[in-house]
Parts: C-alpha cells; structure tokens; sequence
C-alpha cells in the first residue's frame, strides 16, 4: 500500500508541478489584448504542434503502429467535434477564448492519463525508471500549462483561477499511475491508441479553436510570429531537456 502510494504522489506531482509551472510562467500577464493576443494564442498552437507531432505520434507509432495511430487520432477529432458541437459555438469571443482554454485543458488531461500509466508500470520495474520518466514529463508538461493559459487569460479569467486550471489539468497523471501501479503494464496498441487519441484531440483544438482565434485578432504577423515561436518552445521543451 505504501509503495503504491508513492507511485500516486510521484506520477500526480509530475503531472500538477509540469502543467501548474506552465500556468505560473504565463499567469502574471494580464488579459492580453490586440496584437499580444494574436501572438499569445498562436504561440499555444505552435506548442500543442511540437507536443503532439515530436511527443505524442510519433511514441504512438512506435508502440502501436500506423493503424492503431491513425486510428486514435481519427477518434480522437471526432471526440472533441461532438464535444465542441455539445458546448455550442459561441459568438462572443471572450467566452469562445476561455473555452477554447478550457478544452484544451480537458486534451492536456486525456494524454496525462496514459503517461501516468507508464510513470506506475516504469517504477514498479525499477525505482531509478520512474523517476527519471516522472522528471522527464514533468518538463514536457511545463510547455502545455503554457498553452492552456493562454486562452483562459485572454477569456478573462484571473490569475488565480488559471494556475488553478492549469493543476487540475496535470492530476490525471496520478490516476494513470494508480492504474499502472495497479496493472503493472498496459498492451502496447492500448498505449499508442489511447495517445493517439489524445493527438487528435489537439490537433482539432489547433485548427478549430487556438488558430482562427489568433487570426481574429487581425494582426497576422502576430499569429505567425507567435505560432513559430510555440513550435520552437516546444521543441526545445521536449528534445533538449
């Protein structure tokens, strides 16, 4: 009971501190407006791009292959699609904003789960291994509490509220290392749909959502500036730390 206690803690801070710091870095601006607006959202995207084609395809391919990719992310988009269509398609783009920020978080959370799966099974084979994958996904989840926050600042949420988000998005990696605790591995094609998934979910978040917002600023400089800059964060975030 002790030791799967410590998995919980381990795979929930990782999850809590990564997306949490994001929320932090990017909680001391205030509500953006024009320009810095555009650059902020498009910057999400550019992260949400890095993260879902350098992190989570191309370890879904590896695990599970083409089909079952392929597969995940089909489902994936049609799962945010209904979801979108279910909370309606707001005209005001205040609260189109921070729904925007609000679905993100629930992409965010969807693929914290499966990479708390391997945080519970890795430590379970060994001490040193899931630690090591707690620390590393921690950092990657640093660039998507990032993205998150960004659309909740704008759609007027405070400061307060959006760290808050921004923790709530990352818990879902305990869960997943209670279930990898518990199960101690999960198949191979499971992993990559369920990441695949959860690609799919982003990616219709960064074509439905963060891109034709950053356009509606009207500075398209701004949003190409900003969407370049997120896809280098990212990268940076997720290949050189």
């Amino acid at each position: 009971m002790w030791e799967l206690s410590r998995i919980v803690f381990l795979g929930a801070m990782a999850g809590v501190l990564g997306t949490g710091a994001g929320g932090l870095l990017l909680s001391f601006l205030r509500r953006p407006k024009d320009a810095l607006l555009s650059f902020l959202l498009a910057f999400s995207a550019g992260i949400m791009l890095a993260v879902v084609f350098q992190d989570l395809i191309l370890e879904a391919f590896s695990l599970g292959g083409l089909g079952v990719t392929l597969g995940g992310i089909v489902l994936g988009v049609l799962a945010l699609f209904m979801m979108t269509s279910f909370v309606g398609d707001s005209r005001l783009y205040a609260t189109g904003l921070a729904k925007t920020g609000l679905l993100l978080g629930f992409g965010i959370a969807l693929h914290n789960l499966p990479e708390g799966l391997a945080i519970g099974a890795g430590y379970l084979a060994s001490h040193n291994m899931g630690l090591s994958l707690a620390l590393a996904l921690c950092i990657h989840n640093i660039p998507e509490g990032m993205a998150m926050a960004a659309p909740l600042l704008a759609g007027g949420y405070n400061q307060t509220h959006v760290v808050l988000l921004t923790i709530l998005a990352g818990l879902p990696m305990g869960v997943g290392a209670l279930l990898g605790g518990l199960l101690g591995s999960l198949s191979a094609r499971s992993l990559a749909g369920s990441l695949g998934f959860a690609a799919g979910a982003m990616l219709f978040l960064v074509f439905h959502e963060l891109l034709p917002q950053a356009h509606h600023g009207g500075v398209p400089a701004a949003s190409t500036c900003g969407a370049i800059m997120g896809i280098l964060v990212g990268l940076t975030f997720l290949v050189a730390l």
